[in-house]
């Protein structure tokens, strides 16, 4: 919606390419380069000269931008050459390189503030014709309207139409040029709002469409027969037609009225034509507003499709099938994106229809009435086509840039965002890899790489789309592992140009031994989200089903609480109870079966919503139901909307600091509230509100809601939290009641406390504080381990035992040997160890290594249980020995790079 003045807010590659403007210390881009089809621009901003206020209008020609606004300078990009120079209201920049060129001309009046509204070309590009309020360009008088001879920058004194007010809309054919804007008269004569006058002398034409309020769009159809009028009219030539006409382009007679097409208290701000339609930008004021924008067909003038986004649509440009529009839209849930939050300035969208397209540079509101961008126009130059835009903003993506910035069709220079991948095993033989989608302004196809242990090659290549306000999760599962082992896994997004992230944290894990009974039958009863809440960094919230239906967390949660509700090495999440929560990232409905679970722990006397369905993410939702929630004396409510609430409410609390299961369910036969396995209350009720939204964990609206509590935010902990499109049994939730406190694994991992090598080489030498660690038969090379072994959990037994080492990065460091893993015999320590009074070596192995290949990369080997087992609780010594020639070269606890290798993982599990 629009913002009143009162209300307002108050990199760069570049191409430097022979003409004008050459030299003032702009760099060279590199060429090339992708973006995801149709879009044609990358979302990398190029510098630009940038003027002192606001740009309202464009235009290009022979590899020249024409601005025009309300300005009196322009100044270079920061990091740019040169200095501040004078331009009033008018400049003229080379396409290429954003510099100015030697055109300049000054627009101004003897009274008042002199402002360009708009620029267009005449079909041959010789003749720039600029509108606003202005009374001489170059000191010779005009009068609001003017005509530039391209070639020379000279006014074109032959053309001398009269406006009595401003002219805020042109366009022209061959032998016409129309206007619009705010005048009543031209030459004297009675035209309002909208005239057409001769291309080469101005002289007034016979075209009627007088408007009772002001024209701000003007467009010519691409047959010449019609003229397309926008503006803030309600009647064109006395027929009601809002916003909106089409009149004949010869006397300006209707066309085609639209009488109740656009709402009452929106306007239009912008139309743009191509060979298929018309489109129009819109804006509106106050409550009940259509803000965004509308395709028309030529054929029949009739609605192609409507965008009803909110956001105060300020100019519509269409390029090779592709709407690109200048707004700030802040809602667009009416057409299933994103809901009312941050504002996107910029946009992209086929001229088929209203889904957004990976395109999505941004910039913030600006000065003046704090709209953002306002204008836009594709120049070329070299080959290369440039996306400009104009407006007041301050901001280009986050970097200083004021109202004025490009794009260009070559140069993809902006990587996507660094994944935050995470891994979890249920069961053995598996472990599922997953990851929030990146961000690439300018790529929605993206392609990822996963990397395991370290290696240089990926393990496996996964493509995914995501846009700026949809990053669903991606996830692989890796069926290679080996029960007991450790893994770390890094994932790399890659864009169509080949731009690549970072590598991500590493997401470590150990494959169980056996199957992990409570999440793996949360999964096999057909959860579609499942939040378990084990992440150790904000802000994605992993989904351990396979709906990929992850969660972000919102103002900082707090992570990895224990003890988690159910047995093993699960963690909660914590909330504050003020204004943390887990929102869902992927929008969706619900259906008529559903049931949603989750574990809480509370000692709240303020209440909360633990869980619940809503129609916003980080705002508060309009729309909110299919939700549990905690009253004040800690009663535990569980409601759904059906034009009235419906709940189910408990008698008994459940604010006593301890774990409890809560499950809703609703189908055919009702709604079922369960707390720990057993049945609360049933209600009649088997239908909800039906709306497209998100889930939320720990708080979301509660107005209107029965026991509503003083707080809607959850002050507690939660765990465990799914949804499944089916209703549980009575026997299926018991039965998860249950697992919760069944025995599970739980894994326990030792690094080094000491670790050293001997060398023959150096007989006295010790290497105790070195980086590395080396394995050789000849000549020798021994590694010694030592690790301080827990004793195994109360009623649990060792059920396995996995050695990971890291090779390091020297040339040539791994080795076609076998390496064995033995028990040291003798006493030894870090800092006393040499190859003369090195431990003996026992036997048999415990494990082995048949071969490591090059590359830096983790590496591991199942022990012999048994022998580990009987050492528990104590010290324990390993060696690393080989009777070969070909050395391994390893990282020691001492460096950096070792991943927390050299390192035991041990199992624990029921005997």
């Amino acid at each position: 919606m629009r913002r009143s003045k009162g209300f307002a807010a108050a990199l760069a590659l570049s191409l430097a390419l022979a003409g004008t403007g050459a030299g003032i210390g702009l760099g060279l881009a590199p060429p090339a380069a992708a973006v995801t089809p149709p879009v044609a621009f990358t979302a990398d901003a190029l510098p630009a000269w940038q003027p002192n206020g606001v740009v309202w209008a464009l235009a290009e020609a022979g590899g020249q931008v024409f601005v025009g606004g309300t300005f009196s300078a322009v100044r270079p990009p920061a990091g740019g050459g040169g200095s501040e120079q004078p331009a009033v209201n008018f400049a003229a920049l080379d396409a290429a390189t954003g510099a100015p060129t030697a055109c300049t001309l000054s627009f101004t009046v003897g009274s008042g503030s002199a402002t360009v509204r708009a620029l267009t070309l005449s079909p041959d590009k010789k003749t720039l014709y600029a509108g606003g309020y202005f009374g001489a360009v170059n000191g010779t008088p005009v009068s609001s309207l003017a005509a530039i001879d391209v070639a020379s920058c000279t006014v074109k004194t032959s053309f001398r139409p009269a406006f009595a007010a401003t002219v805020r809309a042109l366009a022209v054919t061959a032998d016409t040029v129309y206007a619009g804007g705010d005048f009543l008269t031209v030459a004297g004569r009675p035209r309002e709002r909208f005239a057409a006058v001769d291309a080469a002398d101005g002289t007034l034409r016979p075209f009627t469409a007088d408007a009772d309020e002001p024209g701000r769009a003007v467009e010519v159809t691409p047959d010449g027969n019609n003229v397309v009028l926008g503006g803030d009219f309600f009647t064109v030539n006395g027929t009601n037609t809002h916003a909106l006409a089409v009149v004949n382009a010869t006397s300006g007679a209707l066309t085609k009225a639209y009488p109740g097409f656009i709402e009452t208290n929106s306007v239009v701000k912008d139309i743009a034509t191509d060979a298929t339609g018309f489109y129009t930008a819109n804006e509106g004021t106050g409550g009940g507003v259509f803000d965004g924008r509308i395709a028309l067909n030529l054929g029949d003038l009739g609605q192609r499709w409507r965008d009803t986004c909110l956001g105060a649509t300020q100019a519509v440009l269409p390029y090779q099938s592709v709407l690109y529009s200048a707004s700030h839209a802040h809602d667009c849930s009416s057409v299933g994106e994103f809901p009312d939050g941050q504002r996107h300035h910029l946009l992209a969208q086929p001229t088929t229809g209203t889904g957004k397209l990976g395109w999505a540079p941004d910039t913030n509101d600006g000065i003046g009435e704090g709209i953002g961008p306002r204008v836009m126009t594709v120049g070329s130059k070299g080959g290369v086509q440039y996306l400009w835009v104009g407006g007041e903003f301050t901001t280009v993506n986050g970097a200083a840039q004021q109202s004025l910035t490009r794009f260009a069709s070559t140069g993809d220079t902006g990587a996507p965002t660094v994944p935050v991948a995470s891994a979890v095993g249920f069961k053995p033989g598996e472990v599922q890899v997953r990851w929030r989608t990146s961000l690439d302004l300018d790529d929605s196809a993206l392609t990822y790489r996963i990397y395991r242990n370290g290696a240089t090659t990926p393990i496996a290549t996964v493509t995914a789309d995501s846009l700026f306000f949809r990053r669903p999760q991606a996830s692989w599962t890796d069926t290679t592992v080996t029960p007991g082992q450790t893994y770390t896994y890094r994932v790399t997004a890659t864009d169509a140009a080949g731009n690549t992230s970072a590598l991500s944290g590493p997401a470590g894990v150990t494959v169980p031994t056996s199957v992990d009974g409570y999440p793996n039958q949360v999964r096999t009863d057909g959860a579609q989200q499942y939040w378990r809440y084990d992440e150790s960094a904000l802000p994605f919230a992993a989904d351990s089903s396979d709906g990929n239906q992850s969660g972000v967390h919102l103002n900082a949660p707090a992570l990895r609480q224990t003890p988690g509700a159910v047995s093993g090495g699960s963690t909660a999440i914590g909330f504050n109870g003020t204004d943390t929560q887990v929102y869902g990232d992927k929008r969706q409905t619900v259906g008529s079966t559903y049931t949603i679970e989750t574990w809480f722990r509370t000692n709240t006397t303020r209440g909360g919503k633990l869980f619940g369905f809503g129609s916003n993410q980080a705002r508060g939702s309009n729309q909110y139901d299919k939700h549990l929630y905690m009253t004040n004396d800690g009663r535990l409510v569980y409601g759904v909307y059906t034009g009235a609430t419906r709940t189910i409410t408990t008698t008994g609390t459940y604010n006593d600091n301890q774990w409890h299961h809560a499950v809703a369910t609703q189908g055919p036969g009702g709604m079922t509230l369960y707390v720990d396995g057993a049945q609360k209350g049933t209600l009649a009720v088997t239908t909800h509100e039906n709306f497209a939204g998100y889930w939320h964990a720990g708080g979301d609206s509660l107005g209107g809601w029965p026991d509503r509590p003083t707080s809607e935010y959850w002050a507690g902990l939660l765990d465990e939290t799914a949804v499944y499109p089916t209703v549980l049994s009575a026997a299926q939730v018991q039965h998860h009641y249950a697992l919760a406190t069944a025995p599970a694994d739980s894994v326990v991992q030792v690094t080094a406390a000491e670790d050293t090598y001997a060398n023959a080489g150096a007989p006295d030498g010790n290497y105790g504080t070195s980086g590395s660690l080396a394995v050789r038969g000849t000549s020798f090379y021994a590694s010694y381990l030592r690790f301080n072994l827990p004793a195994a959990p109360a009623g649990t037994v060792l059920k396995s035992a996995v050695l990971a080492v890291k090779t390091n990065t020297m040339s040539g460091a791994g080795t076609t040997d076998t390496v064995s893993v033995v028990p040291v015999t003798g006493s030894w320590t870090e800092g006393g160890t040499t190859y003369n009074n090195r431990p003996g070596l026992g036997g048999p192995a415990l494990g082995g290594f048949a071969g490591i290949p090059d590359g830096s990369a983790v590496h591991t080997t199942g022990l012999n249980t048994p022998t580990v087992a009987a050492a528990l609780g104590g010290a324990y010594g390993l060696a690393l020995s080989s009777t070969g020639t070909d050395a391994l070269w390893l990282w020691s606890s001492e460096a950096q790079a070792n991943e927390g290798t050299p390192q035991l993982t041990l199992t624990f599990g029921a005997p």
